[in-house]
């Protein structure tokens, strides 16, 4: 597999556990994994649970629903790709779920705008608690991510 997309972006590159979040998520579903013993979510995806040791797993669908945990606004320098569409925020976003999963991502600005470019939500608009809602981006035909769409005004 590249480690690059066309236009210069890394791609994720999936370990044996991580590889079920990436298949579901180019099927447009947020699924986190979860211990089949103790029930309890762990992400990222390990082998092993870390609350009660169990090595079996099974992976639940989320709604798709959270709230903007903390945000950083990304500015050059950075890779090449990347300051090209700085300054852009980045959303660190817990599960409606489970608070203490949490995921990393960029903002879009609905639902019906998975491709929004990365600096289209405005920083100042951005608040800690703010809902957002999962949207899934195919960045290329093997690699789909997950995206945060800001919820409401």
């Amino acid at each position: 597999m590249d480690t690059l997309t066309a236009d210069g972006l890394l791609l994720p590159w999936p370990d044996d556990d991580g590889e079920p979040f990436w298949d579901y998520t180019r099927r447009g579903e947020l699924r986190i994994q979860a211990c089949a013993d103790c029930g309890r979510l762990r992400f990222p995806p390990r082998p092993c649970c870390p609350h009660c040791g169990s090595f079996t797993d099974e992976w639940r669908q989320m709604s798709g629903r959270g709230r903007l945990w903390s945000y950083v606004v990304a500015h050059p320098p950075l890779l090449p790709a990347y300051a090209e569409r700085a300054p852009y925020p980045v959303a660190l976003v817990e599960l409606e779920e489970d608070p203490r999963i949490r995921l990393v991502g960029t903002l879009t600005t609905s639902v019906r705008r998975p491709n929004a470019p990365w600096n289209a939500v405005p920083p100042q608009r951005l608040r800690i608690g703010a809902p957002v809602q999962a949207v899934f981006q195919a960045v290329t035909p093997d690699v789909t991510v997950v995206r945060w769409a800001l919820c409401g005004g």
